[in-house]
């Protein structure tokens, strides 16, 4: 059973969310990410932070094999990541 940093389950949780597209500054989120607003804030909305995953976190998964490229262009900077079989399955037992 592998070991993952809280940066990586973090990562994990935000690739089950859907495809990693890359993004400014070496970081990887979803495709068109925005940010949102608390729904349950009483006096104001509050915008959330847009998560996102480092370049180093995104290799590390890959090691591990719970995240793939999906489109296998010929660079794996521009690509876009998706999680696998053993990625959904190490979230089920570690929650």
């Amino acid at each position: 059973m592998a070991e993952l940093t809280p940066a990586q389950i973090a990562g994990l949780k935000l690739a089950r969310d859907g495809d990693l597209y890359p993004q400014a500054a070496g970081k990887w989120t979803h495709e068109n990410a925005t940010v949102t607003y608390a729904k349950t804030d009483r006096w104001k909305e509050r915008p959330q932070k847009i998560k996102t995953v480092t370049a180093k976190t995104l290799v590390d998964l890959c090691e591990h094999g719970f995240v793939e490229r999906r489109n296998l262009t010929d660079d794996g900077t521009t690509d876009t990541y998706g999680i696998t079989m053993g990625g959904k399955i190490w979230l089920l037992q570690n929650k």
